[in-house]
This record gives C-alpha cells, sequence and structure tokens, in this order.
C-alpha cells in the first residue's frame, strides 16, 4: 500500500474545514444546512423540514421520527466540496433532549456555525451549547436568521449576543430593514448591498448587487429603513471592533452575518466566511503526546455510533474524525483500547443517509466504518502507535425509567437493542449489580420515547417504560493513595456494600444510583476514599477530576 507524500498530506488538510452548525430548536439549523449544501452544488433541491406529509424531507433529517415530527434528534454529516475546500458539516441535534449527542459531536469539530433566531435572541440551548464551545476554544461564526420576519432590533440583538455569550460580535453584513420591509443586507466588507427577493427551495438566479455602502440611490429605492441602517452602519464603523483573526480563532470574538434561510437568503456569505475564516484541522490531544494533522501515519477517534441507518442491513456505523495522516480504504488499523485488528474495506463517506464508498481520507474528515460491536465511542484507530485521544464526555443522568418488554418472548430483542441503543450513545442503559430489571437514564424525556419508537421500528419488541425511583447518578472510582491493587480492593468493597444500588453501564463502569442528593453528600462522607464523578470520559478508560454536586 502507498504512503501518500508529506506535501499532499499537508496539502489536502490545509483546504479541509470542519464545523457544526448548533442553536436552539426551531431557529432554522436543519433549513441553514440544506441551503449550504444546496449553494456549494452538492445537492440540487431543497428538503422541506417542516413538511412532514411531503415525500421529501430535508436531507440531514433520516430517522423516521425525526420526519413525523419536524426535528432533528440525531447528529447528522455531510461533505461538500466548495471553492477548493473540502467542506465536513455536521448538522446537531437542537433539543437540548440530546444534548450529549451535540457535545460528542463539538470535540470532533474545528469551528462552529451558531444560528440564532431573529425574533427570540439567545435562547437557553444557545447558552448551553456555547459553553461547551467556549471550555474548547471553538472559533464560532453568528448567522442570525429569519430576518423577513418580525424581529428584534439588529442593534438590540449585537448587545444581547455580546452580553449572553461573553463575546465581541464583529458584523460582516448589516440587515436594511426586516420583516415584510426587509431589503436586503449590506456587506461591510465588500461595500455592496445584496438585494432580497423571497426564493425557491431550488438555486435561483445570482441575487441583484448594488455597489457602495452610501449610494444615493438607496434612500430613493428603499426609503426609511435604508436612511436607518445607514446610520446604524455609521454607528457601527465607530464603535464595532476590527476583525481579530486571532480573537477568532481563539473563540472570544464571532463574525455576524444576517439573513433568511429558508429564502436562500444571506446563504452564500457563510459559506465564503466558512472557507476564508474557519481554521484547517489542528493538533488534537492524545494522553500521550499532541498529535499533528500533517503527520504521515493515520490516527482517528470514534465520536459516534450510529444504529440501523439503513434497517434493511441492521448496521452499525462508527463515525470517526481523522486527526492525523492519510486514510486508504483496506489499510490495516489498530483499535487501541481492544488491541484488535481492523482493515476496513467498506469505509463510507456521507451525504447525510446517501453514502459513497471512500478510497481516501484527511485529517479534519469524518469517515463511517461499518462494524458489529467492535468499535466504541471514544476509541482510538491508530497504524499500530499506542494512542488514546481524551475529551468526549458522557454526563450523568438527570432521568431515570426501567424498562421491561411487554412480549416475554422479545426479551432477547430487547437486550440486543438496548445494548446497541446505549453503545451509540442514545441512552445510557444501565444493568443493576443486584436486579434484572434493565435502567435507562436520559437528558430528557424525549430520548425516552425515540428509544421506545426505535426499539419497536427497528427491532420489533414494544417495550414498556416505567418510572424508577432514582434521581441522581455517579460514576465511582477508587483512590486510597496506596496503588492500583489497592484501590480496586476498595472499589469492590463498596460495590458489595452498596451492591443494592450500584449499576454496570455500557462499558462496564460502576455508577451508584440515587434518590436523593443528600444521600449523595452523605456517602461521600461515609466513604472519603471513593471519588463520585458527574462526568465520565470514553470507554471508562479515563475519569475527570471529581466533580461533586
Amino acid at each position: 500500500m502507498s504512503a501518500a507524500a508529506p506535501e499532499r498530506i499537508t496539502t489536502e488538510v490545509a483546504r479541509r474545514r470542519t464545523f457544526a452548525i448548533i442553536s436552539h430548536p426551531d431557529a432554522g439549523k436543519t433549513t441553514l444546512t440544506e441551503k449550504l449544501l444546496l449553494f456549494s452544488g452538492a445537492i440540487q433541491i431543497a428538503g422541506s423540514v417542516k413538511a412532514r406529509k411531503a415525500t421529501r424531507h430535508a436531507t440531514s433529517d433520516w430517522m423516521e421520527i425525526e420526519k413525523q415530527r419536524g426535528i432533528s434528534v440525531a447528529s447528522s454529516v455531510m461533505q461538500m466540496e466548495y471553492r477548493g475546500c473540502v467542506i465536513n458539516l455536521l448538522d446537531t441535534p437542537g433539543h437540548q433532549d440530546f444534548s450529549e449527542d451535540t457535545y460528542r459531536v463539538l470535540t470532533a469539530v474545528d469551528a462552529a456555525l451558531m444560528v440564532i433566531d431573529a425574533a427570540n435572541g439567545v435562547e437557553p440551548q444557545t447558552r448551553r451549547l456555547l459553553q461547551v464551545c467556549r471550555a474548547r476554544n471553538t472559533p464560532i461564526l453568528t448567522f442570525v436568521n429569519k430576518m423577513d420576519r418580525e424581529v428584534k432590533d439588529p442593534l438590540a440583538l449585537m448587545e444581547e449576543i455580546e452580553r449572553e455569550l461573553g463575546m465581541e460580535v464583529v458584523p460582516f453584513t448589516w440587515p436594511v430593514g426586516m420583516g415584510k420591509a426587509f431589503h436586503g443586507v449590506m456587506d461591510l466588507r465588500e461595500e455592496q448591498m445584496r438585494v432580497f427577493s423571497p426564493g425557491e427551495d431550488r438555486k435561483g438566479a445570482e441575487d441583484e448587487i448594488l455597489s457602495g455602502l452610501h449610494n444615493p440611490a438607496y434612500a430613493e429605492r428603499f426609503g426609511m429603513q435604508y436612511t436607518q441602517a445607514e446610520g446604524e452602519i455609521d454607528l457601527l464603523t465607530d464603535a464595532a471592533p476590527p476583525f481579530d483573526k486571532a480573537a477568532f480563532l481563539a473563540g472570544r470574538q464571532t463574525p455576524m452575518f444576517f439573513g433568511s434561510a429558508v429564502n436562500n437568503f444571506g446563504v452564500r456569505e457563510v459559506l465564503d466566511a466558512l472557507v476564508d475564516l474557519a481554521p484547517a484541522p489542528g493538533d488534537r490531544t492524545a494522553i500521550q503526546r499532541v498529535v499533528h494533522p500533517e503527520e504521515g501515519k493515520f490516527s482517528g477517534v470514534v465520536f459516534k455510533i450510529q444504529a440501523n441507518m439503513d434497517p434493511a442491513h441492521r448496521d452499525r456505523i462508527a463515525f470517526l474524525r481523522v486527526a492525523s495522516g492519510r486514510f486508504e480504504r483496506g489499510m490495516r488499523l489498530k483499535v487501541v483500547r481492544s488491541g484488535k485488528e481492523l482493515r476496513p474495506n467498506t469505509v463510507v463517506t456521507f451525504m447525510s443517509q446517501r453514502r459513497e464508498l471512500l478510497e481516501e481520507a484527511f485529517a479534519g474528515d469524518i469517515i463511517g466504518i461499518p462494524n458489529h460491536g467492535v468499535l466504541q465511542l471514544g476509541d482510538t484507530l491508530t497504524e499500530g502507535e499506542a494512542l488514546q485521544f481524551t475529551g468526549l464526555p458522557f454526563f450523568a443522568p438527570e432521568m431515570f425509567r426501567s424498562v421491561e418488554v411487554a412480549d416475554p418472548l422479545r426479551t432477547k430483542q430487547l437486550r440486543a437493542g438496548l445494548t446497541q441503543l446505549g453503545e451509540e450513545g442514545a441512552i445510557q442503559v444501565f444493568r443493576p449489580v443486584a436486579g434484572s430489571v434493565l435502567l435507562l437514564g436520559a437528558v430528557g424525556q424525549l430520548q425516552f420515547e425515540v428509544v421506545a419508537h426505535r426499539l419497536e421500528h427497528e427491532y420489533g419488541c414494544k417495550a414498556r417504560i416505567m418510572p424508577a425511583r432514582y434521581n441522581v447518578a455517579r460514576w465511582v472510582t477508587a483512590d486510597t493513595g496506596e496503588g492500583a491493587a489497592a484501590d480496586e480492593r476498595e472499589l469492590k468493597r463498596f460495590i458489595d456494600g452498596n451492591s443494592h444500588r450500584v449499576a454496570m453501564d455500557a462499558v462496564d463502569a460502576p455508577c451508584v444510583l440515587l434518590e436523593y442528593a443528600g444521600e449523595l453528600r452523605a456517602m461521600q462522607d461515609n466513604w472519603p476514599k471513593i471519588r463520585f464523578h458527574a462526568l465520565r470520559e470514553h470507554a471508562g478508560l479515563v475519569f475527570q477530576k471529581q466533580l461533586e454536586g
């Protein structure tokens, strides 16, 4: 198998852009995803996210329950080429009940595109997602959507974003009017105005472009809306900070764009900015060392697993972010956690659920590896080196349910289904040390509904999901200060002494389940050598420092 020349790897890495689209539900994120695909030439017709009875659905919403509800509950991956760059776009669930999936996706990208509903401003889920981006210093571009509706004042929106999200905002475009009097956006850098006309699903003719920031013809044509916008632009020229690329790349400053995704308006500017401003793949941190994207040897990390993307084949796809080197179909890869060897020959690249066989990939690319339980979330694949990438989070559930199968003859299907759904991260599945009834843990109620739907439609078993008495969960490890053998004995002593409320998760990491926060405090006092964690990293291998509360 031929190795790629170092210059080629460097060139290919430099033209990669890998980003996630994030927002509060209903801000128009999935619609914007469709239009980015449309403008890049990746698709010829955009799906209607809300037209639930239509035969056409958004490319990124492939799961049956998504088509019924018109929401995204699973992350989708799409690849496209634009202006010589290979863009890997990850559409995340907006619904807060699926925030874990979104958090894990954010570990696999180099930038984020934040969509804000111009009528609602900064909403709760936006704040939560931004906290994750800020913790990772992820560069963020902001798209203010739905300007063709009655919305908040643009200056007020800009101030709100700066105040709520704690970062400088630099307008790259500025709206002229809003709602029914929305006339277009002024490109402050190119000093030209793109005139708004309601669009269609199909990409129409080029928009009308007018030159100059202060063209006298604007006031005559657009009236009061232009006069107001001109005053705001003059104010911004004096008051807004200049764009600082270093501050943007550090996640301290965000370029802001205005538009209407449903009308194909303002989308091209965002696509151009992603190519021009978003960073190429950077270094990734492993426990052993820092891995550089231009290295000759391949490495990558599994950040998502999805079962049954093709229900006819009962497949399981591991989504892997390439961290370094060049992937080539059929190459020998080592699963570092287990030591097993893979030679994947049917690796795919995605256009949502449409997939194409992949011959090669480079750092920044997202590839799909079909497998049957060999790969887990957080697994590192290399050409042989023992590396373990860090940072893939699992959060302690906040809601619990017990689950039983309605038909006892379908018990095997229930366990198989829950095992796979647990491994892909759709739900957390716990096996009590004492007792046979499985427990489900989730961040929100909708996760339970999706799991019940998928168990019935993908695994052929109708499940009874019932309330459980638990409300608090913490993973447990031991720290005696006397070495690994003593830690193992202390952990076993704890599990034996609390077997009625200890359960094992999908990777056999022990977790204590409690009814009240007060019980946790008492347990911490009674077991000073046990550490209680609200977060664990991949595969039970690495726990963050103790997170209490």
